[in-house]
C-alpha cells in the first residue's frame, strides 16, 4: 500500500477537518513566519506569498529534522475590504472594530493554497465574495463573547455563529472557511495524489 500521507503546514483545525472530509491522511508541521503585509502589496499577492513561504518553511523543517519527504500543503486566508487586508484580530476590541467595518458591506475572502514536494511548489487561489447584514452593537458584542472571532481572518468564521450574518456569498464556501477544496483537490491530483 503506497504512503498517502501528506504534511499540512497549518495548526488550523478547520483545515484538518476539510482534508479529513476528502479522506486525505495528514501529519501537521507547525511553521512560524512573519505575516506582515509588504508595503503596497496587493491582497492576492499577499496570500500567495504567505502560502508559498509557509510551504517553504515547512519543507525546511522536514529537512532539518530528517523527516520522510512527502507532499506538503500550506494555505493562507485573508479578508479584504476595498484594498485593506484584514487579518486576525489582536484582541476583543480589534474584533469589534473589524466587525463594524464588515457590517452592512461586501468583502472578499482570498485563500491561496501551495503544495510542495522535492522538485516543485505549485499554487492555486480562490477568491470569494461575502455580504454581511447590518450588525447591531448587541450582535457584535454577543458574537465576540463566543470567542469565535479571535483566531480568524476578518474576525469571523462562516462555519460558526457568523453564518447568521451572511446575506449573500459567491464563490467557495470551503475557501471562506480556509481551504478551498476544489483548488486543493486540483493540486493534489497534479502531484499524483487524486482524491477520487
Amino acid at each position: 500500500m503506497p504512503d498517502r500521507v501528506i504534511y499540512l503546514a497549518s495548526a488550523s483545525p478547520r483545515r484538518r477537518e476539510l482534508l479529513a472530509q476528502l479522506g486525505v491522511p495528514l501529519e501537521v508541521i507547525r511553521t512560524d513566519i512573519d505575516e506582515t503585509p509588504l508595503p503596497g502589496e496587493l491582497p492576492r499577492d499577499y496570500t500567495e506569498r504567505l502560502a508559498r513561504e509557509k510551504a517553504e518553511a515547512g519543507w525546511a523543517m522536514l529537512n532539518r529534522f530528517n523527516l520522510p519527504h512527502r507532499p506538503l500543503l500550506a494555505a493562507d486566508t485573508t479578508v479584504v475590504l476595498g484594498d485593506e487586508i484584514i487579518g486576525k484580530p489582536a484582541d476583543r476590541a480589534d474584533a469589534a472594530v473589524i466587525l463594524r467595518k464588515l457590517s452592512g458591506s461586501e468583502h472578499q475572502v482570498i485563500t491561496s493554497v501551495a503544495l510542495r514536494d522535492d522538485s516543485r511548489c505549485e499554487l492555486r487561489t480562490s477568491v470569494s465574495t461575502v455580504r454581511f447584514k447590518k450588525l447591531s452593537e448587541a450582535e457584535i458584542d454577543a458574537y465576540i463573547a463566543t470567542g469565535e472571532p479571535m483566531d480568524k481572518a476578518g474576525a469571523y468564521g462562516i462555519q460558526g455563529f457568523a453564518a447568521i450574518f451572511i446575506e449573500e456569498m459567491r464563490g467557495s464556501f470551503t475557501g471562506i472557511v480556509g481551504l478551498p477544496l476544489h483548488e486543493t483537490a486540483s493540486l493534489l491530483a497534479a502531484f499524483g495524489r487524486p482524491v477520487l
